[in-house]
């Protein structure tokens, strides 16, 4: 009797130890990895392959772990993951939580999207809805796939049935079609390239004679140019002197005309009519010479003496 009850107290002596040696190694553990923060994230996604101890990183540095997975109390739709973080990490507002899926199965929580002079998140800045600051889930890569694979497949599903309407019976003679009309232009293409090259080269030739005109329309400009620059100023003068000649010209002829009006007053209202009445006289007496002159020809000296009359000779 006496011997059975010293194994029971080496026994529980044994145990004692044995758990102040674990306490004691989670406290070395603890004192390891110093002060730490437990934040809560809510998903509303599926959180397979996290597990309690499943790595937390920010911006890719390993900074905590998950410490516990379970169902939200207030909204049993949403999956409450709570983590341990370093206090000198900072999870300042705008941070966000996503989980980095893996094709092996195990998945890890990525913190990013911190921005410089944000407050931490806390109590005071954000809900703690079950007793610890609430970082805002994110979604993407690998994670974002899979929530959204059922929308995928649902698309997918409908661009194949599209696919079988326009790949259908009767679209497939019109798609023969179009491709035999493409086979018939491209050989046709190819036959005309020959010609296409000439016309390309007759283009190249007019483009290089085009060319050439506008360079030598630019060098006339250029001499035109430089003929305006040095010799205009002396051209401009020459020019003036001419002007200034012929306006003392001008100004010469109308005062000659000016002294020559009255003279030219007089002849065309006394000189000029008299000269005409003398002419109609001088006209007047021609046509009556020249009736003379044909009676005389035609007649004789008797027609002179036709109209009058003899006296009666009486013995």
């Amino acid at each position: 009797m006496e011997t059975r009850a010293n194994h029971l107290w080496v026994g529980a002596v044994t145990l004692v130890l044995l758990a102040a040696l674990a306490a004691f190694i989670v406290w070395i553990a603890r004192l390891g990895q110093g002060e730490q923060n437990e934040y809560d994230i809510f998903y509303n996604q599926s959180v397979s392959g996290l597990a309690n101890g499943s790595q937390v990183s920010y911006a890719g540095v390993p900074v905590g772990q998950v410490r516990e997975i379970a169902l939200s109390r207030e909204d049993p739709e949403f999956v409450r993951v709570r983590v341990r973080v370093k206090e000198d990490v900072p999870i300042l507002v705008g941070t966000e939580a996503t989980i980095q899926a893996s094709f092996t199965g195990v998945s890890t929580i990525l913190l990013d999207g911190a921005r410089k002079d944000a407050p931490a998140i806390t109590c005071e800045t954000t809900a703690c809805p079950e007793g610890a600051p609430v970082i805002p889930p994110g979604r993407g890569g690998f994670g974002e796939i899979v929530a959204n694979a059922p929308l995928l497949l649902e698309r997918l599903a409908t661009l194949t049935e599209q696919l079988n309407t326009i790949l259908g019976p009767d679209n497939q003679e019109q798609i023969s079609g179009i491709l035999a009309n493409t086979n018939r232009l491209s050989g046709e293409l190819a036959n005309a390239a020959p010609r296409l090259e000439g016309t390309f080269t007759e283009l190249e030739v007019a483009l290089r004679e085009a060319g050439e005109a506008l360079d030598a329309f630019e060098q006339i400009t250029e001499s035109t140019n430089t003929l305006i620059n040095q010799e205009g100023t002396a051209l401009s003068k020459e020019l003036r002197g001419t002007l200034a000649s012929a306006n003392l010209a001008a100004a010469e002829l109308a005062k000659t005309l000016e002294d020559t009006r009255p003279a030219a007053r007089q002849l065309r209202e006394s000189t000029i009519p008299s000269a005409e009445a003398t002419l109609q006289d001088l006209r007047a007496t021609s046509r009556a010479l020249r009736n003379v002159t044909e009676k005389l020809d035609n007649q004789g000296a008797g027609a002179l003496l036709q109209g009058q009359t003899l006296p009666d000779y009486e013995p």
